[in-house]
């Protein structure tokens, strides 16, 4: 990282920033070309878990390519200047690699959903195992990840 005032080691800042965010945005290769989905997301400390459908772009290229990138925030806020050049940003981030893989094994796929459920706050509820077998799911093993905040 350029500005290392501006980076976030301690592991605890980091996961906090990934539970209070909403969405992850995924980066992907497909074929030489970036493509960004932003995703409802779970995290374990060690792993990010995603669910969809069986079939489209995002699905087809991490068949092909499952290297991936990924990025969080939390508290971005738009601090006002006294002209357009003295706008800024208050932020935390988050941004990592990892590959991608398909959990398929039924009872697997329950845990990862129940990591995913909980993300947003809900612990409770009975996953339907007739509907295990409609959804996808992908696990990403998170190989490096950094943070980063605004000095504001």
């Amino acid at each position: 990282m350029r500005r290392r005032d501006k980076e976030i080691t301690d592991r605890e800042a980091i996961d906090s920033i990934i539970m209070r965010s909403l969405v992850c945005r995924l980066g992907l290769c497909d074929d030489g070309v970036a493509y960004i989905v932003p995703l409802c997301f779970g995290y374990d400390g060690s792993s990010l878990y995603f669910h969809g459908a069986g079939e489209g772009r995002k699905i087809d290229v991490l068949r092909r390519n499952n290297r991936v990138c990924f990025e969080f925030e939390a508290d971005a806020e738009v601090v006002r200047g006294d002209s357009p050049c003295n706008f800024s940003m208050r932020y935390r981030s988050v941004t990592g690699e990892g590959r991608a893989c398909f959990v398929e094994e039924p009872a697997a796929k329950r845990q990862a959903l129940e990591i995913i459920m909980k993300q947003y706050g809900d612990e409770g509820g009975t996953l339907e195992e007739s509907g295990l077998g409609k959804i996808t799911v992908f696990r990403v093993d998170i190989e490096s990840m950094t943070g980063k905040k605004s000095k504001l």
